[in-house]
């Protein structure tokens, strides 16, 4: 038992509790502008971020991944608060953590495998553009000191790691945090602040039940609400965790990933917070300055409520402009720059879906759309690829004619198999050789069968032969036993 504790929280203590100071940080900014895009009150997304954080750092299957209020379950949730007021608001969280579990137990996160390499990194570029263009609103119509300010301490974060000694020590975002807030004192600089970003929470959160009928109509109110929810904040966990993963290279486990996303919801809506979900932006920083396990989650979760309800005077002087530069070297760390690089390289086909993924993601902010456009049209391309990569060969020993099927045969190949054979030529006996080829679905099997039938009728004997075992069960349960 005590090894495990070991392994997941005590193992990298220093770097996981400096990561985590600085994620708890950088999350404030985020909650407050994900709240005023739900149209709620910025105490909403603070205390989802703070109760998302804790719970994940011990029930998630990544170790090191932040959680909290995001961008793109935000975007979800203002019709719902419109038309219906913030206590559907945390109902529906309550129960997009449920249908979360539900979908963890039926181990739906192995859908993963659907989403090619190409989707993936046009997800994690749309992301690193929308992380910039979230912090443009900061850089447009301020003051020549704003970007005094942000240069600096883009300077700090990309300099300091190499000083001698600590340079390693500290991660460099908290140093940029810290020294241009006391450089904004010094100078009596008038930047934005955080304190000018909304109201801050003076109280802890405490547990309540959301104040609606418990009815069937309020049930079908929040359900596709929830559904939607789940679905989103699912795929950007579970997106997130991939990428943590190819980072770090480590495993994770996705499906505990999945009941933790959920159990946090149910967490959440009962604080009186707002459903999240994995942020990748603020795991890349977490991660990037050194965490590997859960402690620095759990720090990070702890920090904010410390900062929020008890030092928020000391959190409204720092300047935006510090929490900017560290956004922007996310933006810069997330982006595939191999992408760019391989390009020409690389098949059009994968530049295609990539592409796809970023525009949609883009045009929408919506990264559950364009990773679905980015599978669709994978799929797309690769069955384009099987089906030109079935041929038939033909040859003729005496009455015999010999047809040798070579490739992958299904729905979209069927046509392409079925225009092979000539109905009307005089022979005797067809030989159909799958001994290369793989039957896949009933729609081949059908087509198959059509053949077959269309040579029986012009007087043609036809023999199947080199069906593998897979085929063979294919054939035996969907065919026309008697023509084969």
């Amino acid at each position: 038992m005590f090894q495990k504790i070991r392994q997941e929280w005590l193992f990298n203590i220093r770097a996981d509790v400096l990561a985590g100071l600085v994620v708890g940080l950088a999350l404030i900014p985020e909650a407050i502008a994900f709240s005023i895009i739900a149209g709620v009150d910025p105490q909403i997304g603070l205390y989802a971020s703070f109760s998302m954080a804790v719970v994940i750092a011990f029930m998630g299957g990544r170790p090191a991944m932040i959680s909290a209020a995001t961008g793109a379950m935000a975007l979800l949730m203002v019709t719902l608060v419109k038309e219906h007021g913030l206590q559907y608001l945390f109902a529906a969280t309550i129960l997009t953590g449920i249908i979360q579990i539900i979908a963890g137990q039926l181990k739906l996160a192995k859908l993963m495998r659907f989403v090619s390499k190409s989707v993936v990194i046009g997800f994690v570029n749309a992301l690193a553009i929308l992380i910039f263009m979230a912090q443009l609103p900061e850089l447009i119509h301020v003051s020549h000191q704003v970007y005094i300010f942000v240069i600096l301490g883009l300077l700090i974060i990309y300099l300091f790691p190499y000083l001698p000694k600590i340079g390693k020590q500290i991660p460099s975002p908290m140093v940029c945090i810290v020294v241009i807030t006391l450089l904004a004192l010094f100078l009596d600089s008038n930047v934005r602040t955080v304190g000018d970003m909304g109201h801050l929470p003076n109280t802890l959160p405490h547990f309540f039940i959301p104040n609606i009928p418990f009815n069937l109509e309020t049930l079908w109110i929040i359900l596709p609400y929830s559904c939607a929810l789940a679905a989103v904040g699912l795929l950007e966990s579970m997106m997130t965790a991939t990428i943590i993963d190819d980072l770090t290279e480590t495993s994770s486990n996705k499906h505990r990933e999945c009941k933790g996303q959920g159990l946090a919801n149910i967490v959440t809506g009962f604080m009186g917070g707002m459903a999240g979900c994995a942020m990748i932006g603020q795991s890349m920083i977490n991660v990037k300055s050194g965490a590997r396990g859960r402690l620095s989650t759990l720090v990070a979760g702890v920090f904010l409520l410390i900062l929020v309800v008890f030092i928020s005077d000391w959190l409204r002087v720092i300047p935006m402009a510090a929490l900017v530069a560290v956004m922007i070297m996310v933006s810069i760390s997330t982006f595939d720059w191999g992408s760019i690089k391989n390009f020409r390289r690389n098949p059009k086909s994968s530049n295609i879906v990539m592409i796809s993924t970023v525009i949609v993601v883009i045009a929408t902010h919506n990264l559950a759309w364009g990773v679905l456009v980015g599978v669709l049209l994978s799929a797309l391309f690769l069955a384009n690829k099987l089906e030109n990569n079935v041929h038939v060969e033909t040859m003729l020993r005496g009455d015999v004619r010999i047809y040798d099927v070579r490739g992958q045969l299904f729905f979209s190949s069927s046509e392409r198999f079925a225009d092979a054979f000539d109905f009307q030529e005089t022979i005797k006996q067809v030989v159909i050789d799958l001994t290369h080829a793989h039957i896949w679905d009933v729609t081949t099997v059908a087509t198959l069968d059509s053949i077959v039938d269309k040579f029986q009728k012009n007087g043609i004997h036809v023999t199947v032969v080199g069906l593998n075992e897979a085929s063979s069960i294919m054939i035996d349960k969907y065919g026309t036993h008697s023509k084969v």
